[in-house]
Protein backbone atom coordinates (compact mmCIF):
# COMPACT_ATOMS: atom_id res chain seq x y z
CA UNK A 1 0.00 0.00 0.00
CA UNK A 2 1.27 3.50 -0.85
CA UNK A 3 0.43 6.59 1.20
CA UNK A 4 1.57 10.06 0.10
CA UNK A 5 1.27 13.60 1.49
CA UNK A 6 -0.87 12.72 4.52
CA UNK A 7 -0.78 13.57 8.23
CA UNK A 8 -1.43 11.06 11.03
CA UNK A 9 -1.63 11.57 14.79
CA UNK A 10 -2.95 9.90 17.89
CA UNK A 11 -2.32 6.43 19.27
CA UNK A 12 -0.93 3.81 16.83
CA UNK A 13 -2.30 5.31 13.58
CA UNK A 14 -0.47 2.82 11.33
CA UNK A 15 -0.10 -0.02 13.79
CA UNK A 16 0.95 -3.41 12.40
CA UNK A 17 1.08 -2.20 8.79
CA UNK A 18 2.47 -4.52 6.11
CA UNK A 19 4.15 -3.72 2.77
CA UNK A 20 3.79 0.03 3.25
CA UNK A 21 5.30 2.82 1.13
CA UNK A 22 5.21 6.25 2.81
CA UNK A 23 6.02 9.36 0.77
CA UNK A 24 6.15 12.80 2.43
CA UNK A 25 4.00 11.58 5.31
CA UNK A 26 4.00 13.21 8.76
CA UNK A 27 3.29 11.16 11.86
CA UNK A 28 2.52 13.87 14.39
CA UNK A 29 1.60 14.06 18.05
CA UNK A 30 0.87 10.71 19.65
CA UNK A 31 2.61 7.42 20.29
CA UNK A 32 3.69 4.27 18.46
CA UNK A 33 2.80 5.38 14.95
CA UNK A 34 4.26 2.34 13.15
CA UNK A 35 4.61 -0.13 15.99
CA UNK A 36 4.88 -3.82 14.98
CA UNK A 37 4.95 -3.03 11.27
CA UNK A 38 6.76 -5.04 8.58
CA UNK A 39 8.32 -4.18 5.22
CA UNK A 40 8.02 -0.39 5.39
CA UNK A 41 9.80 2.21 3.27
CA UNK A 42 9.53 5.87 4.30
CA UNK A 43 10.80 8.61 1.96
CA UNK A 44 10.94 12.30 2.93
CA UNK A 45 8.77 11.67 5.97
CA UNK A 46 8.59 13.55 9.27
CA UNK A 47 8.22 11.78 12.61
CA UNK A 48 7.11 13.87 15.61
CA UNK A 49 5.23 11.48 17.91
CA UNK A 50 6.99 9.35 20.51
CA UNK A 51 8.10 5.72 20.05
CA UNK A 52 7.26 5.85 16.37
CA UNK A 53 9.10 2.74 15.11
CA UNK A 54 9.08 -0.03 17.74
CA UNK A 55 9.06 -3.81 17.30
CA UNK A 56 9.29 -3.39 13.53
CA UNK A 57 11.05 -5.47 10.90
CA UNK A 58 12.52 -4.66 7.48
CA UNK A 59 12.21 -0.87 7.60
CA UNK A 60 14.00 1.64 5.36
CA UNK A 61 13.97 5.43 5.93
CA UNK A 62 15.37 7.81 3.30
CA UNK A 63 15.70 11.58 3.74
CA UNK A 64 13.51 11.51 6.83
CA UNK A 65 13.40 13.76 9.89
CA UNK A 66 12.97 12.58 13.48
CA UNK A 67 11.98 15.59 15.63
CA UNK A 68 13.11 16.20 19.22
CA UNK A 69 9.56 15.39 20.36
CA UNK A 70 9.94 11.90 18.87
CA UNK A 71 11.58 10.51 21.99
CA UNK A 72 13.03 6.99 21.70
CA UNK A 73 11.96 6.63 18.07
CA UNK A 74 13.65 3.40 16.96
CA UNK A 75 13.65 0.52 19.44
CA UNK A 76 13.46 -3.30 19.33
CA UNK A 77 13.67 -3.57 15.54
CA UNK A 78 15.25 -6.00 13.11
CA UNK A 79 16.73 -5.12 9.70
CA UNK A 80 16.55 -1.36 10.03
CA UNK A 81 18.16 0.93 7.43
CA UNK A 82 18.45 4.74 7.46
CA UNK A 83 19.98 6.92 4.73
CA UNK A 84 20.43 10.71 4.66
CA UNK A 85 18.35 11.34 7.76
CA UNK A 86 18.41 14.03 10.47
CA UNK A 87 17.66 12.84 14.00
CA UNK A 88 16.99 15.41 16.73
CA UNK A 89 15.32 12.82 18.97
CA UNK A 90 17.13 11.53 22.08
CA UNK A 91 17.59 7.83 22.82
CA UNK A 92 17.28 7.11 19.14
CA UNK A 93 18.26 3.45 18.85
CA UNK A 94 17.85 0.61 21.36
CA UNK A 95 18.17 -3.16 20.92
CA UNK A 96 18.31 -3.17 17.12
CA UNK A 97 19.43 -6.29 15.26
CA UNK A 98 21.06 -5.68 11.87
CA UNK A 99 21.28 -1.90 11.61
CA UNK A 100 22.56 0.06 8.60
CA UNK A 101 23.18 3.82 8.75
CA UNK A 102 24.64 6.02 6.01
CA UNK A 103 24.98 9.81 6.04
CA UNK A 104 23.16 10.45 9.31
CA UNK A 105 23.28 13.47 11.62
CA UNK A 106 22.18 13.12 15.24
CA UNK A 107 22.01 16.27 17.36
CA UNK A 108 21.10 14.51 20.61
CA UNK A 109 22.89 11.17 20.82
CA UNK A 110 22.16 10.59 24.51
CA UNK A 111 21.82 6.86 25.25
CA UNK A 112 21.73 5.97 21.57
CA UNK A 113 22.61 2.48 20.29
CA UNK A 114 22.27 0.68 23.63
CA UNK A 115 22.39 -3.10 23.16
CA UNK A 116 22.34 -2.80 19.36
CA UNK A 117 23.74 -5.86 17.63
CA UNK A 118 25.29 -6.31 14.21
CA UNK A 119 25.50 -3.36 11.89
CA UNK A 120 27.25 -1.11 9.41
CA UNK A 121 27.56 2.63 10.09
CA UNK A 122 29.22 5.15 7.77
CA UNK A 123 29.29 8.95 7.67
CA UNK A 124 27.67 9.54 11.05
CA UNK A 125 27.80 12.86 12.91
CA UNK A 126 26.59 12.48 16.49
CA UNK A 127 26.49 15.20 19.16
CA UNK A 128 25.71 15.08 22.90
CA UNK A 129 26.42 11.37 22.79
CA UNK A 130 26.35 10.62 26.51
CA UNK A 131 26.60 6.86 27.06
CA UNK A 132 26.15 6.14 23.34
CA UNK A 133 26.91 2.61 22.11
CA UNK A 134 26.74 1.04 25.57
CA UNK A 135 26.74 -2.76 25.22
CA UNK A 136 26.72 -2.46 21.41
CA UNK A 137 28.31 -5.37 19.55
CA UNK A 138 29.36 -6.57 16.12
CA UNK A 139 29.61 -3.17 14.38
CA UNK A 140 31.71 -1.89 11.48
CA UNK A 141 31.92 1.91 11.75
CA UNK A 142 33.64 4.40 9.41
CA UNK A 143 33.80 8.18 9.06
CA UNK A 144 32.17 9.02 12.37
CA UNK A 145 32.40 12.33 14.22
CA UNK A 146 31.31 11.90 17.81
CA UNK A 147 31.09 14.36 20.71
CA UNK A 148 29.94 13.16 24.11
CA UNK A 149 30.88 11.31 27.27
CA UNK A 150 31.16 7.69 28.42
CA UNK A 151 30.77 6.19 24.95
CA UNK A 152 31.34 2.59 23.84
CA UNK A 153 31.25 1.32 27.42
CA UNK A 154 30.96 -2.47 27.54
CA UNK A 155 31.01 -2.55 23.71
CA UNK A 156 32.10 -5.82 22.09
CA UNK A 157 33.58 -6.73 18.70
CA UNK A 158 33.64 -3.22 17.21
CA UNK A 159 35.84 -2.00 14.33
CA UNK A 160 36.16 1.75 13.72
CA UNK A 161 37.91 3.58 10.84
CA UNK A 162 38.61 7.27 10.22
CA UNK A 163 36.88 8.64 13.29
CA UNK A 164 37.07 11.86 15.26
CA UNK A 165 36.07 10.96 18.82
CA UNK A 166 35.79 13.64 21.51
CA UNK A 167 34.44 11.65 24.41
CA UNK A 168 35.42 11.29 28.04
CA UNK A 169 35.85 7.75 29.38
CA UNK A 170 35.55 6.03 26.00
CA UNK A 171 35.78 2.24 25.67
CA UNK A 172 35.62 1.45 29.40
CA UNK A 173 35.20 -2.29 29.96
CA UNK A 174 35.06 -2.83 26.20
CA UNK A 175 36.29 -6.04 24.59
CA UNK A 176 37.72 -6.78 21.14
CA UNK A 177 37.59 -3.20 19.83
CA UNK A 178 39.93 -1.99 17.06
CA UNK A 179 40.26 1.64 15.97
CA UNK A 180 42.17 2.66 12.83
CA UNK A 181 43.42 6.05 11.60
CA UNK A 182 41.46 8.12 14.09
CA UNK A 183 41.74 11.09 16.43
CA UNK A 184 40.72 10.27 19.99
CA UNK A 185 40.35 12.98 22.63
CA UNK A 186 39.32 11.26 25.82
CA UNK A 187 40.22 11.59 29.47
CA UNK A 188 40.71 8.12 30.99
CA UNK A 189 40.53 6.38 27.63
CA UNK A 190 40.04 2.63 27.56
CA UNK A 191 40.23 1.86 31.27
CA UNK A 192 39.49 -1.78 32.15
CA UNK A 193 39.28 -2.71 28.48
CA UNK A 194 40.26 -6.08 27.08
CA UNK A 195 41.88 -6.60 23.66
CA UNK A 196 41.68 -2.91 22.70
CA UNK A 197 43.80 -2.24 19.59
CA UNK A 198 44.62 1.24 18.28
CA UNK A 199 46.31 1.57 14.88
CA UNK A 200 47.76 4.87 13.61
CA UNK A 201 45.70 6.90 16.06
CA UNK A 202 46.34 10.29 17.66
CA UNK A 203 45.48 10.23 21.37
CA UNK A 204 44.81 13.20 23.65
CA UNK A 205 43.61 13.47 27.24
CA UNK A 206 44.95 12.66 30.66
CA UNK A 207 45.65 9.16 32.00
CA UNK A 208 44.87 7.12 28.90
CA UNK A 209 44.75 3.35 28.65
CA UNK A 210 45.08 2.27 32.27
CA UNK A 211 44.09 -1.07 33.84
CA UNK A 212 43.73 -2.53 30.34
CA UNK A 213 44.31 -6.18 29.45
CA UNK A 214 46.12 -7.15 26.25
CA UNK A 215 46.30 -3.57 24.97
CA UNK A 216 47.95 -3.09 21.55
CA UNK A 217 49.05 0.20 19.96
CA UNK A 218 50.57 0.30 16.48
CA UNK A 219 52.25 3.52 15.30
CA UNK A 220 50.16 5.79 17.52
CA UNK A 221 51.05 9.29 18.72
CA UNK A 222 50.16 11.18 21.90
CA UNK A 223 49.31 14.82 22.57
CA UNK A 224 51.22 16.57 25.39
CA UNK A 225 48.26 16.29 27.80
CA UNK A 226 48.20 12.48 27.51
CA UNK A 227 50.14 11.90 30.72
CA UNK A 228 50.30 8.97 33.17
CA UNK A 229 49.58 6.40 30.47
CA UNK A 230 49.33 2.61 30.78
CA UNK A 231 49.11 2.32 34.57
CA UNK A 232 48.60 -1.34 35.53
CA UNK A 233 48.02 -2.28 31.87
CA UNK A 234 49.48 -5.17 29.90
CA UNK A 235 50.52 -3.41 26.72
CA UNK A 236 52.49 -3.82 23.51
CA UNK A 237 52.95 -0.46 21.82
CA UNK A 238 54.92 1.33 19.14
CA UNK A 239 54.68 5.09 19.67
CA UNK A 240 55.50 7.79 17.14
CA UNK A 241 57.17 10.76 18.85
CA UNK A 242 57.16 11.53 22.55
CA UNK A 243 54.75 10.65 25.33
CA UNK A 244 54.60 12.88 28.40
CA UNK A 245 54.70 10.13 31.03
CA UNK A 246 54.17 6.41 31.53
CA UNK A 247 53.23 4.98 34.94
CA UNK A 248 53.76 1.37 36.02
CA UNK A 249 52.63 -0.84 33.15
CA UNK A 250 52.47 -4.51 34.08
CA UNK A 251 55.60 -6.68 33.86
CA UNK A 252 56.14 -8.08 30.37
CA UNK A 253 54.78 -5.01 28.60
CA UNK A 254 56.75 -3.79 25.60
CA UNK A 255 56.68 -0.09 24.69
CA UNK A 256 58.84 1.22 21.86
CA UNK A 257 59.31 4.75 20.54
CA UNK A 258 59.93 5.52 16.87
Amino acid sequence: MQISDQYFSGERPLYASRDLQLNRVTIGEGESGLKESRRVEAVECRFEGMYVIWECEDVTCRNCYFAASDRAPLWYCRDLRLYDCLIDAPKAFREIDRLTLERIKMTDGAEAFWYCRSGQISDLQIEQAQYAFMYASQFQISNIQLQGKYTFQYARNIEIHNAILDTKDAFWNSENVTVYDSEIKSEYLGWYSKNLRLVRCRIAGTQPLCYAENLVLEDCSFAPDADRAFEKSSVKATIIGDITSIVDPLPGSLIENR
